[in-house]
């Protein structure tokens, strides 16, 4: 099994900055902070993990390619149809474009090529990469499952697993997903209010063999009360309950996972 952490990223390009017209810090509510901090025990079991180096603000991975704000290309876009979601509509596209309270993130439009850059660089190779690994995995086993790892404000529910309304992962494994939360003392929920992004959805195909779920974890249970520092002892907890979610994934009652 893999786990992706598309929205962790803190390695804005230099040039990045100059772009804003906000500071950089006010972006943090893109972010799902230090979420990448909980995959250690399950690397340590030999759980394969790719992160994203990029920031969200930077080009969001969970989105489609075709999911762009036109009116974040000066000059308009000349490639193919964009897609008018309500994630796209809301300032959340494949650029953010907007936060609520905030309002517009940059100080003017991209030139077409600039956007296609981001894509080119850092979206396509980002799924390339997942796309890879899970037919990899499924050709030497049978199958495979992906962990779409993300973080989330809310206090409660304190995880969601996210299968698409059962479109993009076997049931089977979101109840016994959904029971190590419970077994770990979290309120827990099913697809609300985060049922999975473009990740899950591109990726996932459990007629195929490979499921796929999106899982959020509330930062009030490893940030500390700022929810901007991270807890140890919160980091340590959910570490935990990652490795565990990854074991129940792999399809072994403990740790004993294949290194991949």
């Amino acid at each position: 099994m893999l786990i992706t952490v598309p929205h962790a990223g803190r390695a804005a390009p230099p040039k990045m900055a100059a772009m804003l017209r906000v500071p950089p810090d006010r972006l943090l509510p893109l972010e799902d902070r230090f979420v990448d901090l909980l995959t250690v025990d399950a690397e340590q079991a030999g759980v394969p993990v790719i992160r994203a180096d990029r920031p969200r603000a930077w080009i969001d991975l969970n989105r489609r390619e075709d999911e762009l704000d036109p009116a974040m290309v000066g000059g308009g876009w000349p490639d193919a149809p964009l897609v008018a979601t309500a994630k796209m509509l809301g300032g959340l596209g494949l650029i953010p474009r907007r936060l609520a309270g905030i309002g517009d993130l940059w100080r003017a439009p991209f030139a077409a090529d600039h956007v296609r850059r981001r894509i080119v660089e850092d979206h396509r190779p980002f799924h390339a990469d997942v796309a890879a690994v899970l037919s990899d995995m499924r050709e030497r086993h049978g199958r495979a499952v992906l962990l779409d790892l993300h973080s989330m404000p809310a206090a409660s529910p304190q995880m969601v697993i996210g299968d698409l309304f059962g479109r993009s992962a076997d049931g089977g494994l979101v109840h016994r997903l959904l029971a190590s939360g419970r077994d770990h003392g979290l309120t827990v929920a099913h697809n609300r209010p985060y049922a999975g992004g473009h990740i899950v959805e591109r990726h996932g195909d459990p007629r195929s063999g490979i499921s796929a779920v999106q899982v959020e974890l509330s930062r009030r249970l490893y940030l500390r009360p700022d929810q901007a520092t991270p807890d140890p002892a919160g980091v340590a907890a959910m570490a935990r309950l990652v490795a565990d979610l990854a074991a129940i994934a792999a399809g072994h009652d403990g740790y004993a996972l294949a290194a991949e």
